[in-house]
Parts: structure tokens; sequence; C-alpha cells
């Protein structure tokens, strides 16, 4: 009697876990870390006017992606508003690997200065990617701008997580 109550106290301090954690971590889930590196391909600036530093900016970026097994490229398509350089920013990024599978993400995040943080939601993916589901997480360094160059060149590291259709 004692072992079948010892049981279920057991099943369910094991049912409640799964309830609190499984929601945590996606059954399946896999994650892609790697460092970036980004320059401005063509940059407008918009000022405001209504105080002092406070600009709307379209930018187009390149990206090159290190990810421990392969690299890929990337495009980016983004607006920021910031007042002296900080202040908040979306994208769509779309990553391309060698074998021409792509991720599209929609990133929305701040900047702070010379550093930016983002969080991204996985909006749709191609070739080995084909219905992939996820988020992103990322933080970047922006160094100084050369005379010559369109904008701030980034380097950086972040995180996919993300699930996969099975086959």
């Amino acid at each position: 009697m004692a072992t079948k109550k010892l049981m279920y106290v057991l099943f369910g301090i094991l049912a409640l876990l799964a309830w609190v954690l499984g929601p945590v971590i996606p059954a399946g889930a896999e994650t892609m870390s790697y460092k970036l590196y980004s320059v401005v391909i063509k940059s407008d600036s918009f000022p405001i006017g209504d105080v002092e530093g406070h600009d709307v900016v379209i930018s187009v970026r390149s990206a090159f992606y290190v990810f421990p097994n392969e690299v890929a490229t990337a495009y980016a398509f983004g607006i920021r508003d910031a007042i002296k350089e900080a202040g908040s920013f979306s994208q769509y990024v779309t990553l391309t690997f060698p074998d021409g599978s792509t991720i599209i993400r929609r990133d929305q995040g701040t900047r702070t200065g010379a550093e930016s943080s983002y969080t991204s939601e996985i909006i749709k993916g191609t070739g080995r990617f084909e219905g992939i589901k996820g988020t992103h997480t990322a933080k970047s360094k922006y160094l100084p701008v050369e005379k010559w160059e369109a904008g701030p060149k980034v380097i950086g590291e972040g995180t996919y997580t993300y699930t996969l259709p099975s086959k």
C-alpha cells in the first residue's frame, strides 16, 4: 500500500514538472548559435526636428554569419527611430545558406549608444528550413563609422531556437 501511494506521489511530481517546464523548451527544439559581421550598404536619415538629434533611419545591411559548422550570408532591411543614436528598430532579415536554404525573420530591438539587443520571430524558411517555427535573440556592438561608410559596422552574436516539421 505504501509503495502504491509513493508511486502516485512521484507520478504527481513528474506531471507537475512536465506541466511547469514543458512550455519553456518546445519538444524537439533545436538551437543554432552564431557570430556575425554586418555592414551598411545603403542608408537614408531623416531628421524629425522635434528634439535635437531625433531622426528616422532607413537602411539596408549585408552580413556574414559564422555558425559552428557552416557560414551564411544575410540581407537586412530596417528602420530605426532614435534620439542621439539610442532608440528602437525593426528589421527583416533573410539568411541564406550555401545550399540555398533560407530563414526569414522579423527583428524588434533597442539600441543604446554603441550596443543593441533584439528578439525575433522566425516567419519563414525554405529548403531544409521549410516549415520552421521559432525565435531568435541577439546582441550587437556598433563600430565607429568611417567617413567613407554609409553607416556603422556591427559585430554580434545570437541564437536561433526552432522546430522543424517531422519528415
